[in-house]
């Protein structure tokens, strides 16, 4: 699979030039959600018959996900946003770590592998500490199943208790909510012996869509979206074509830089409740929100101060904690951010101080000091969504910024700066001949301290 936007080899050299302090007008076209597509992507192994996804978004996050089914014997076939998946003759191995490493998706396979052929193994990704990431959750529920579970330098291998011949049902209550080991499991049990039910099960939208696809392909799951879902095991799953949902966090990152810039814009298609939280925090500070079928429009002008802290959905998303961040630094008044989801999810806080803001972080915890206005810098995105929040602060500032870090960019926004650009922004790709480091981005403080980038986003 290809990105869309030309030119997006040698990532790390090339950048965003932004001219700040335009207005946005006009409407945006949103894309699939990735964070669905990619373990829709997984599901596709639960069966022999061909499984046809619409509205895919063109990521690299997507491509490396379609790279490690290929590894498999997958067969693939994409046109513009539409992808065929054919996984009828896989042979099951060890995933390849090149491919894992960077994907934290890439381990949703283990459950569709372990309950349809028996047996599964995985390199951790991204070099993941299974004490501190949910990765744990994943493991325990799939040896309440019933599976035999091995880590071996730093690879997970899993397999049928000896004598049987599926995974069985379980009733198991995952400690946190977490997203990854509800559909993980969500998967594993699709094809168990018997039933089994999740408690304090993940609600986000993303299991929902997965939950749908899956009784498409004749599945027989109960109350997704709920703290408990049901699932009946079934002998076979069948070939579908189903299409994905819009991606909400894209939609909320144009929300938010429509406040910012004081502008009016209406984004299209989406699913307003899939919003609701976001939506109530951008009208509390002073925006102007429409709701009509599957379109939201925003009109802004003054922005005041909120308090916002991330949960689980219904709740705040921390996927768009740093973009909303980027929207209070200008705000009127101090406010606070609280990240409850993510240990390291605060490293575009310098980078912001750097373009002008005042933000100190303590425990997890932002207090901004609103400022009149921000300026352009020279900086590089340390991951995904801090990327989109320098953006949203290039486009803030007096002046011309140059966003580096465009690599993690593209793992989570299709054609980002052409939207942009449709928009009215002056904004371009462009490549240097020099790499810029990205400790030229951090204090000496920082540097003495290895930043984790998010791969979780």
């Amino acid at each position: 699979m290809v990105c869309e936007s030309n030119n997006k080899s040698y990532l790390k050299s090339q950048h965003l030039k932004i001219i700040g302090q335009n207005t946005l007008r006009g409407k945006v076209k949103i894309s699939g959600a990735k964070n669905s597509a990619l373990v829709l992507l997984a599901a596709s192994l639960l069966t022999d018959e061909k499984i046809i996804l619409d509205n895919v978004p063109l990521l690299t996050d997507i491509e490396k996900m379609g790279n490690i089914l290929k590894s498999l014997g997958v067969k693939l076939h994409n046109k513009d946003n539409q992808l065929i998946i054919d996984s009828k003759n896989i042979f099951v191995q060890e995933l390849p770590y090149e491919l894992v490493n960077g994907l934290r998706a890439s381990f949703f396979c283990i459950g569709a592998l372990l309950t349809r052929f028996g047996e599964a193994s995985i390199p951790l990704p991204g070099g993941c500490n299974i004490g501190k990431r949910p990765i744990n959750e994943h493991i325990n529920g799939l040896r309440a199943l019933g599976a035999e579970i091995i880590i071996e330098r730093d690879v997970v291998k899993a397999k049928l208790v000896e004598k049987k011949s599926k995974l069985f049902g379980a009733n198991i209550r995952l400690n946190c909510p977490s997203v990854g080991a509800t559909e993980t499991l969500i998967m594993a049990a699709s094809l168990a012996e018997g039933r089994t039910v999740i408690e304090n099960a993940a609600r986000e939208p993303e299991i929902q869509d997965l939950c749908q696809m899956l009784n498409k392909m004749g599945a027989e799951i109960y109350d997704s979206g709920k703290e408990k879902i049901i699932i009946d095991g079934v002998q076979k799953l069948h070939g579908c074509s189903h299409k994905v949902i819009p991606d909400r966090i894209e939609a909320g990152t144009f929300l938010i830089a429509a406040a910012a810039t004081s502008s009016s814009i209406t984004v299209s298609p989406v699913i307003p409740n899939h919003l609701e939280a976001v939506l109530n925090k951008l009208e509390e500070s002073g925006s102007k929100i429409i709701k009509k079928g599957n379109s939201i429009s925003i009109k802004s002008n003054k922005i005041k101060a909120v308090d916002i802290k991330t949960a689980p959905f219904p709740g705040f998303p921390t996927d768009l904690q740093a973009p909303f961040m980027a929207l209070m630094t200008i705000a009127k008044g101090r406010s606070k951010i609280t990240e409850t989801i993510f240990e390291n999810r605060m490293n575009h806080v310098e980078l912001l101080n750097q373009m002008g803001g005042s933000i100190t972080v303590k425990n997890n915890i932002a207090h901004i000091n609103g400022v009149k206005k921000l300026r352009g810098k020279t900086l590089v995105g340390l991951d995904l969504r801090s990327s989109a929040a320098l953006i949203i602060a290039a486009l803030i500032s007096k002046s011309v910024s140059h966003i580096y870090g465009l690599e993690h960019l593209d793992r989570g926004y299709e054609n980002f700066e052409l939207k942009l650009s449709k928009l009215g922004v002056p904004i371009q790709r462009e490549t240097s001949n020099k790499i810029i480091s990205k400790t030229k981005c951090k204090s000496s403080e920082s540097i003495k301290k290895e930043i984790s980038e998010i791969k979780a986003a």
